[in-house]
């Protein structure tokens, strides 16, 4: 059961300490666990030809939601998913925790859930053949509140990080035995081969409006490439 791999990283994450410029670390599969069982139990049920992997959480999608690249709107009205979200044990002042009634948009996870809905309609049709997860579920962030992916930590923070969301990445593709990882982003397809290497693996565009590439039809870009991957 995934459950029962998440409860085991979960525990694992909790003893890991992280040092400057790393000053606050949500958990949202610890404070958002209710949407996260609830997304799992809805569509992370039966085997699926194609694992999109992301890199972690974005601070106004899944550390709000508990769903991977969950934009508040579409996690909610689309994928019907919504459940009570309580707090980080410490919050930053800058990126509050408000669960489902943030008003903020995270571009990314609006671009890639958005791309699902005009493509297949119903996330029932979408879901038949992908399931979407990020390969850490830990948000870094700096005292000024900015950003720190897991690609940026000092090497010795990063090992027993990678160790623990290498496992969990394992229970995963046991569990949906997909045909081919799609990294979302080439830090994603990076730990998929690595991780994974008898699976087929690709990438396609992260959505992140930090990229200029995404920014110019970025789901016509991702499109084409997912057809390309999937033949």
């Amino acid at each position: 059961m995934l459950s029962t791999a998440i409860d085991r990283l979960n525990k694992r994450l909790a003893k890991l300490r992280f040092s400057p410029p790393v000053t606050h670390i949500y958990n949202p599969n610890v404070y958002a666990r209710a949407p996260l069982d609830m997304y799992l139990r809805k569509y992370g049920i039966q085997p699926r030809e194609v694992l999109m992997l992301g890199m972690n959480p974005g601070p106004w999608g899944m550390a709000q939601t508990g769903v991977p690249f969950g934009d508040v709107s579409i996690a909610r009205d689309w994928l019907k998913v919504e459940a009570p979200v309580k707090k980080p044990k410490r919050e930053h002042p800058k990126r509050p925790i408000d669960g489902y009634a943030c008003e903020r948009s995270e571009v990314s996870g609006a671009r890639l859930w958005g791309w699902a809905r005009a493509t297949y309609g119903q996330p029932e049709k979408f879901f038949a053949r992908f399931f979407v997860w990020n390969y850490c579920p830990l948000v870094f962030m700096e005292d000024g509140g900015k950003n720190v992916t897991p690609d940026k930590l000092p090497a010795a923070e990063a090992a027993p990080l990678y160790a623990a969301c290498d496992e969990m990445l394992l229970a995963v593709v046991a569990h949906f035995q997909p045909r081919i990882i799609v990294g979302v982003g080439a830090f994603a397809q990076m730990r998929a081969q690595l991780v994974c290497p008898e699976v087929k693996s690709g990438r396609i565009l992260h959505p992140s409006p930090a990229s200029p590439l995404a920014n110019k039809d970025w789901a016509g870009t991702a499109a084409k490439q997912l057809e390309t991957l999937l033949r």
